[in-house]
């Protein structure tokens, strides 16, 4: 059996043997459904309320992508400004690091004050959490370039924007490339907890209403969404990485 092969087997092996290990363990210590439901009662939940699962779901997906989106719009622009003068870089990066320290549900009634309950509380949640990311890879990925490197290109002539454009940019982008994987499942993180304080709609509000109602098999019907976006997500992510910046690592190749 190939490298290759084994590498994608292996996955569905472990997850296959967890699941009959979860029922197994299930069945013979007789845990009630309450505390911990088996895989099968899990599955039931996705057939008994698969509309809902599957509406909520869209709607969470919606949110999250659009907030990190945002991210990566700001972020990177914030990014570049950071990593563009270490003057900036000393004066903004303190701000940021004490307002990524903050608690980001601690944020979302501020939100709810201002915006009302909705979509637009866990977009801007999802976006002020993969936000740091970004900002931080990018402008680390700036500040990789050599002094005596911008050195030598001042005495040929080169403008900071020339060194930043051709220099510093192409040294950043494996960094803002990887800090994607991290953001994504961070936007994710943020749409949950705000759809789960100020919103009727999404896969955190319908697993806050499943265990309002003891609905445990449907509390981890919604887990599993969740992995299975935030997984597809940083899958996405790490093929664009390996896409765009093949050439940044060692036999890595950008070409198809």
């Amino acid at each position: 059996m190939s490298r290759s092969t084994l590498a994608w087997l292996s996955p569905t092996v472990f997850i296959v043997a967890s699941l009959v290990l979860w029922e197994g363990a299930v069945r013979i210590f007789a845990i009630p459904p309450f505390f911990l439901p088996a895989p099968t009662a899990v599955a039931e939940a996705f057939v008994r309320f698969s509309g809902a699962i599957w509406r909520e779901s869209m709607v969470t997906l919606t949110t999250t992508l659009i907030g990190f989106a945002l991210a990566i719009v700001f972020g990177l622009a914030l990014g570049l400004l950071v990593g563009w003068s270490r003057a900036i870089y000393a004066g903004l990066y303190p701000l940021m690091i004490g307002f990524n320290a903050v608690p980001k549900v601690a944020v979302v009634p501020i939100l709810v004050l201002w915006f009302g309950l909705g979509a637009v509380p866990a977009v801007l949640t999802a976006f002020l959490i993969s936000f740091f990311p970004i900002v931080v890879n990018v402008a680390t990925g700036l500040a990789t370039t050599e002094p005596e490197l911008e050195d030598i290109l001042k005495v040929l002539g080169a403008s900071k924007f020339d060194i930043i454009r051709k220099v510093g940019i192409p040294r950043a982008l494996p960094y803002f490339f990887a800090s994607l994987k991290v953001a994504i499942t961070l936007a994710f993180v943020g749409s949950v907890i705000s759809e789960s304080v100020a919103s009727n709609h999404g896969i955190g509000n319908l697993m806050l209403q499943a265990q309002a109602q003891f609905q445990v098999p449907l509390i981890f019907a919604g887990l599993v969404v969740l992995a299975v976006e935030g997984i597809a997500m940083y899958a996405l992510m790490a093929w664009l990485e390996a896409r765009m910046t093949g050439w940044a690592h060692r036999g890595g190749s950008s070409r198809p």
